[in-house]
């Protein structure tokens, strides 16, 4: 092989592409990875999961400060916050994560191009440098992982200043006197949390019959009601028309049941989704096309039409999570280093890292209902928990969903502390297809949040013990 030959190389070095370079590594390939951004970790860990949870925290820490300490006994004086250390840390967090991925492609030996790939030929890679420098190569598969980007709308273009996508909504210099997010899911739900707790005022303009519209109901009602009380206020139904913008701020304008609202804020922050980011590949030079959404269609192997050319992450069909693209690197990995490569898409969670945290995975009660299904429903709240009552978080329950002849575990949702941690448990009961009374036999240590599950699990049988 000549020095720019290569087994495999990955378009895209986020936590799909990422993850598939060093599997494929581990298998004894000789491995590229194609990387524009200029660090790696793509937008989860530079302008999303990693920087939000960051802030999240951060915000969490201020508002325990603030609201919940003085019933623990521990006494402060008045509660600031530094709004450019908050962001400095963030930073940090990032910095350190991202250079730790290229740590691991050096230990790897797996080459990394900085600047951006597209396809000469099926079997041809050309990276373009930021000066303009070109670098063409051989490699007899490639992975595309290129990822999303923030879905923009005509009448709210992104100005990140004043009209914003999620990367900008990470990066103010101040916090908002009004912050309208339009969009009412899990982005839009994470950063108004954030700038809620800091202090802005926060409206969610939701077009769905309610926030949070693929979550199970009983998740969206506690929802509304925990950040509700946490300042922020939904106009559900409602349709966003368009927005002004004028030397004192904006002026969003909406609608419902045919009334229009009009509502001045600061800034803006559009979260109704994100889209497959595929252009400039060079796709039509091998022949592959692209859906109506821009996603990129493959078969069980996630090979595309195209032989040696492969999809993963959000550029395919799915949930757009970090964690599934990841899933689906390795698995892409080991497919094409010919070993059996899978993905239980059936035990994917899904994490809404407000406080408290939504996790879920499976079905909900409704998509059970909408199948056919006869369902037995496990629901216990941490209210009298233990653990939960001694960090004084007793807000939320846990929910599991059961098939009524088999048992079979169909669907769980948690609302409360920690929930993006309790999943796990539950995730790994999914891949080994376990029924509720497996969890209601596990021995769950006491005290600790886990013994929810438990007793949710105890509750689908109507033989809860601590309610």
């Amino acid at each position: 092989m000549s020095e720019l030959t290569f087994d495999l190389t990955v378009i895209g070095g986020g936590p799909g592409g990422y993850v598939a370079a060093i599997r494929a590594a581990q298998l004894g390939l000789k491995v590229a990875c194609v990387e524009s951004r200029g660090t790696l970790g793509g937008t989860c860990l530079n302008v999303g999961c990693i920087p939000s949870k960051a802030l999240l925290q951060s915000s969490e820490v201020l508002h325990q400060a603030q609201h919940k300490m003085k019933e623990h006994g521990v006494t402060v004086g008045d509660v600031s916050f530094d709004l450019s250390q908050m962001m400095k840390r963030k930073n940090e967090i990032v910095k350190k994560l991202t250079g730790g991925i290229e740590f691991l492609f050096k230990k790897n030996k797996i080459t990394y191009f900085k600047g951006r790939g597209a396809f000469l030929g099926s079997s041809q890679i050309k990276v373009t440098a930021e000066d303009g420098k070109e670098t063409v190569f051989s490699s007899q598969k490639t992975i595309i992982a290129t990822g999303s980007e923030p879905i923009e709308l005509p009448s709210a273009p992104f100005d990140e200043t004043t009209i914003v996508s999620s990367t900008g909504a990470l990066s103010l210099d101040k916090v908002p006197g009004h912050l309208v997010v339009i969009g009412g899911g899990v982005i839009g739900l994470e950063l108004g949390s954030v700038w809620a707790r800091l202090g802005s005022k926060v409206t969610v303009i939701e077009a769905a019959p309610s926030i949070l519209p693929m979550m199970d109901k009983d998740v969206v009602r506690t929802m509304k009601k925990v950040l509700g009380a946490e300042g922020l206020q939904f106009h559900e139904e409602t349709k966003f028309v368009g927005l002004v913008k004028d030397k004192s701020g904006v002026k969003v304008t909406a609608e419902k049941d045919g009334q229009k609202i009009e509502i001045p804020c600061d800034k803006v922050l559009v979260a109704v989704g994100r889209r497959a980011f595929t252009k400039g590949l060079g796709l039509d030079s091998i022949g592959l096309q692209t859906e109506k959404n821009g996603k990129i269609k493959v078969d069980s192997h996630f090979q595309t039409a195209v032989q040696g050319v492969y999809a993963i992450g959000d550029v395919i069909d799915g949930a757009m999570l970090a964690h599934k693209a990841e899933e689906e690197g390795v698995a892409c990995a080991e497919i094409i280093a010919g070993k059996a490569g899978h993905v239980n898409y059936e035990a994917i969670p899904n994490v809404v890292y407000t406080w408290p945290e939504v996790a879920a995975i499976g079905l909900s009660e409704q998509e059970a209902q909408a199948q056919g299904r006869e369902v037995k429903i496990g629901k216990f709240p941490f209210a009298p928990n233990g653990r939960a009552l001694a960090m004084g978080e007793g807000e939320g329950f846990v929910k599991l969903i059961a098939d009524k002849v088999t048992d079979r575990l169909l669907g769980a949702h948690i609302v409360g502390p920690s929930a993006s941690e309790l999943i796990a448990e539950l995730a790994i009961a999914f891949e080994y297809s376990a029924s509720a009374e497996d969890i209601a036999r596990s021995v769950h240590a006491h005290p600790t949040l886990a013994e929810a599950i438990k007793e949710a699990a105890l509750a689908v049988d109507k033989r809860s013990l601590h309610s």
